[in-house]
């Protein structure tokens, strides 16, 4: 037995992949109507093809998302560099996270500062490395540019076809079902496109999020992957078409609060969430995860892959009510404030900076109320003494009469 058959043994196994009774020879029948069957080895193709998008989001930032946040007037904040102490410095490529009060004992010991002047230090560091709102603008553009995209292709190819209004067409003929030229690059562009996020999760802006957008990342490269080889192509159309549709209209809320523009990010926003809650938590589940796990019975017996498509089913929706709960946040600041004060999704360092901001505005004023607060203690203090002062020369000058 060769290494190619062991693969095929081991690897793309029909009892694990496929429903009892069926075979890839099954699949492979399911050209009769005109399309192509699906087969494994076309997912190959996405692993260059998220290395080309690599390549054309560096050249769509710097040659198109660049010129655009200068003309939408997007300002990055002008940082302060630090003075270099080299012992400090080590300190902060190591451990980049607030220091202990331990590590400020040994760093005043060894530095000559303050703990004060090395926090201060410290955190005006970790402002220098700290993305501005250009870079910001031009990620979100890039993914609003792609999600738009899809989401339009995704939805033309797929709003003739019978199980997008009727998700029970989905098993209709199953397994010998055949995957339509347009669904098939539908299917390659998303995995490529997802690939080349999880390829750029170190470089990008971190979130708040940014563990389930891992777990998020992750499991949507294995839902694709999975229900594409195991012929799911109808099902997982739909979901990634309910996924782009309200996640273009996110990225363009970003781009604009990046660039100021607060009332068209409002209006941007409340529209995304009100998208976003009626496909993640109604259609979603209500449709989508519904005909997977109740109305694909009907055509084959649970097995292995049943619960394997279904459990990254659930995987997303509990995301979807996680991001869910985040948004309410936000819709309840808007709703009793007028605006939307932060983004809940925003990345960790802006709401760290704007947190040491504000506590270094409140030492600022604290220092500017205990000066004025000295100066009052001093002026009353010289008051005191000049009113005792005058009270003596009263007195000795009430008892130079009696003297004469």
């Amino acid at each position: 037995m060769d290494n190619s058959e062991l693969v095929n043994q081991w690897i793309w196994r029909q009892d694990f992949w496929l429903p009892p009774g069926v075979t890839w020879k099954d699949i492979a029948e399911g050209t009769v109507d005109g399309g192509r069957h699906p087969v494994p080895r076309d997912l190959f193709i996405s692993l260059p093809l998220a290395l080309g998008f690599i390549a054309l989001r560096f050249v769509f930032e710097r040659v198109v998302a660049l010129p655009l946040s200068r003309r939408l007037g997007v300002r990055d904040r002008v940082r302060v560099r630090v003075t270099p102490v080299p012992k400090l410095e080590a300190f902060y490529l190591q451990k980049k996270q607030q220091p202990s009060q331990s590590d400020l004992l040994v760093l005043e010991k060894h530095c000559g500062l303050s703990q004060r002047q090395i926090q201060t230090w410290l955190r005006q560091r970790r402002n220098q490395d700290r993305p501005g709102n250009t870079r910001k603008f031009c990620e979100a553009s890039w993914r609003f540019v792609f999600y738009l995209m899809a989401f339009s292709a995704g939805l033309v190819s797929l709003i003739n076809t019978p199980w997008f209004w009727d998700h029970r067409e989905c098993w209709r003929g199953y397994p010998r079902q055949a995957v339509a030229e347009a669904q098939y690059w539908y299917y390659i562009v998303e995995l490529s496109f997802y690939l080349s996020l999880l390829l750029c999760v170190s470089v990008d802006v971190k979130r708040k999020d940014f563990q389930e957008q891992i777990i998020h990342h992750i499991a949507t490269i294995f839902l694709i992957a999975f229900s594409y080889c195991a012929n799911y192509a109808r099902v997982g159309t739909l979901v990634m078409l309910v996924h782009d549709s309200s996640d273009f209209l996110l990225e363009s809320a970003k781009m604009f609060n990046y660039a100021g523009w607060r009332k068209t990010c409002d209006a941007l926003f409340v529209f995304f969430a009100a998208v976003f809650l009626v496909t993640r938590l109604v259609v979603f589940p209500c449709r989508i995860v519904y005909t997977a796990v109740v109305d694909s019975l009907d055509v084959f017996p649970p097995y292995s892959g049943y619960y394997f498509l279904n459990g990254l089913l659930l995987v997303l929706q509990a995301l979807h009510i996680f991001w869910a709960w985040l948004i309410l946040r936000m819709v309840h600041k808007f709703v009793f404030l007028g605006k939307v004060e932060r983004d809940e999704r925003s990345d960790e360092e802006s709401e760290a900076d704007e947190e040491e901001e504000e506590d270094g505005e409140e030492e600022h004023s604290w220092e500017q109320k205990k000066g004025a607060l000295n100066s009052k203690l001093a002026s009353l203090a010289s008051n005191c003494v000049l009113n005792n002062l005058t009270n003596q020369r009263r007195k000795i000058n009430s008892r130079m009469p009696k003297a004469r």
